[in-house]
């Protein structure tokens, strides 16, 4: 225990923060391919379903995302006739409440494509996905996020033309009005044999939000209309601001007038919805967990680098040529006399082999040990820097 103390005051302590980050890639094999949809699970619920990255009954499975759709009560896709309406509204209610909040009557906000959230192109049907804390860590890094998607009409060849949605513009034109947190706008691009219109022009292919703490992302169902990305999701379209029609072909190939979900397979055979070829019906005639799949099967890969933010208090711990010559150790002393001396007039010598952080009534908090004892005699002195992270 020590017997002296010596104060840290303002200009002893400095705080810094850290950011880490590290790449996370997804394939569109591991989401729809490798484990036979074993590692996709379905709740009883049906408001969104969990992708693993391993089949998730295994003790070796880590659950990556969960997925959901979902469309604003004022959509015209809203009905009570449709399959699941009330779950969709609701899903699609609870996280715009969350992440772009209410407006000044106390209604929820619907999602904006600008994010300027004071009116505009609003995104009334979308496709969620939301990313678990063990991939993003505590934020998704600005700038870096990339969601590819196929566009293919050929349920046998669904990624034979590809788009990509990114947040080119996140790390210095990301949003800050979300009570969720920081956000960017998701860009469409042209990928592999795919031309968008007014591609030449990025600001007229906003496709969604990425929400950065929230781990969070926002894609518009318009990005598999035909006229996307013209003003499909806008307040004034007659359709009422639905998607229009399957121009981007995930749904312009059926068989027997049944829609498959346009996995890659010689003899598809999994059915999800009967009607026409049209993103509207996926929405409003499909289940929540339907929906999901068809957009899974149309995942091709998703990549970002999340980010760790290591908060430190950085102590200088200052030790004067007259301070700490002396140890508090007992086997310092033997027979009242201190053991590193050969006769009494040699100079006092101590040597500093840990620091302890003392609180103000003297009770001892935290110890850093050094890497080898350090000598200490009047003749020198030295500053330990003590890292405290967290």
């Amino acid at each position: 225990m020590a017997t002296t103390f010596k104060t840290l005051r303002s200009k002893d302590v400095v705080s810094t923060r850290t950011m880490l980050h590290e790449a996370i890639p997804i394939t569109g094999t591991i989401i729809s391919g490798t484990y036979a949809d074993l590692n996709i699970k379905n709740y009883s619920h049906g408001i969104f379903q969990s992708v693993f990255d391993y089949p998730y009954l295994s003790s070796s499975a880590n659950h990556i995302f969960d997925m959901s759709a979902g469309y604003a009560s004022g959509s015209s896709l809203s009905g009570s006739g449709f399959l699941q309406n009330a779950k969709k509204v609701n899903i699609y209610n609870e996280l715009s409440q969350i992440l772009v909040g209410f407006d000044e009557t106390g209604s929820v906000r619907n999602f904006d494509k600008d994010g300027d959230l004071t009116g505009g192109d609003k995104l009334r049907e979308v496709f969620f996905l939301n990313f678990t804390r063990l991939l993003q860590k505590d934020e998704v890094k600005k700038g870096s996020f990339s969601l590819e998607l196929g566009t293919s009409g050929s349920i046998l060849n669904p990624f034979a033309t590809r788009v990509t949605l990114s947040d080119i513009s996140g790390a210095t034109a990301y949003k800050v009005n979300s009570p969720a947190g920081e956000y960017g706008i998701l860009y469409a691009n042209n990928s592999v044999g795919t031309t968008l219109k007014n591609a030449d022009t990025v600001t007229q292919t906003k496709a969604g939000l990425i929400f950065y703490q929230a781990g969070i992302a926002v894609v518009t169902a318009s990005i598999f209309s035909g006229s996307f990305p013209d003003t499909v999701m806008t307040d004034g379209d007659t359709a009422g601001g639905t998607c229009d029609n399957d121009g981007l072909g995930l749904l312009s190939s059926s068989i027997s007038g049944t829609l498959f979900d346009g996995r890659p397979s010689a003899s598809p055979t999994v059915p999800m919805i009967s009607g026409t070829n049209d993103i509207n019906d996926i929405l409003s005639a499909s289940a929540i967990s339907g929906t999901c799949d068809i957009l899974r099967h149309r995942l091709y890969n998703i990549q970002f680098n999340n980010t760790t933010e290591l908060n430190s208090t950085i102590y200088f711990c200052r030790a004067n040529h007259n301070e700490f010559n002396y140890s508090s150790n007992p086997t310092y002393l033997s027979a009242s006399k201190l053991v590193v001396k050969n006769n009494s007039q040699d100079t006092p010598v101590s040597y500093a082999t840990s620091v302890g952080m003392y609180s103000p009534d003297n009770e001892l908090l935290a110890v850093a040990k050094l890497s080898e004892p350090m000598k200490k005699d009047p003749s020198n002195e030295f500053t330990i820097r003590v890292r405290l992270d967290y």
